[in-house]
C-alpha cells in the first residue's frame, strides 16, 4: 500500500522539485510536516508519505502559478477543514484566488473558507437547450424570419 511507504528527503526533493531550504521551512512552519517520521534533533531524518508528497506538489504548483505562500497555507487549511478528497479534486487559480472544483457547476473559494462560487458551463447549457427545443431537424415551433433570405 502506498500510504505505508516512506520517502526520504533526497527523493522528496527530486520528485517534488523544491530546494532543501524550502522543504525544511515548510516542515518547521507546519505547512507540510512529514507524517511518517519527523526530525527529532540532529541526526534524524524526515520521512514523508505519498499524501505528503501530493500536498508538497500542490504547494509547489500553486507557488509556480504565482500564489503567495500565505494564501497557499489558507487554501490547504480550508481543504483539510472541508475534508475535500484529494484525488478527483481540481484546484484552479489565477494567482490571486484559489478554488477547488466541488462539482462541474460549483467552485469553492478556498481563501474565503469554502464559500461557493457558481460556474455555468456553456457547453452544458448548449446541450440542454438543444434538448429543450427539440434539435432533431423538426421545423415545428420555429418562426420564419420576415423579409429575408
Amino acid at each position: 500500500m502506498r500510504e505505508e511507504q516512506g520517502y526520504g528527503v533526497p527523493e522528496v526533493l527530486k520528485v517534488v522539485g523544491v530546494s532543501y531550504r524550502q522543504l525544511d521551512y515548510w516542515a518547521r512552519t507546519d505547512l507540510v510536516r512529514p507524517s511518517v517520521q519527523d526530525a527529532e534533533g540532529s541526526g534524524t531524518q524526515r520521512v514523508y508519505s505519498f499524501q505528503d508528497l501530493l500536498k508538497l506538489r500542490i504547494v509547489k504548483s500553486l507557488l509556480d502559478a504565482g500564489v503567495s505562500l500565505q494564501k497557499i497555507r489558507k487554501a490547504i487549511d480550508t481543504l483539510e477543514e472541508l475534508k475535500q478528497p484529494a484525488q478527483g479534486t481540481t484546484l484552479i487559480s489565477d494567482g490571486r484566488r484559489v478554488y477547488a472544483e466541488a462539482s462541474p457547476e460549483v467552485l469553492l473559494d478556498l481563501l474565503q473558507r469554502g464559500q461557493g462560487v457558481f460556474a455555468i458551463s456553456i457547453e452544458r447549457a448548449w446541450t440542454d437547450l438543444e434538448k429543450s427545443v427539440g434539435k432533431s431537424g423538426k421545423a415545428s415551433g420555429r418562426v420564419a424570419r420576415a423579409g429575408g433570405s
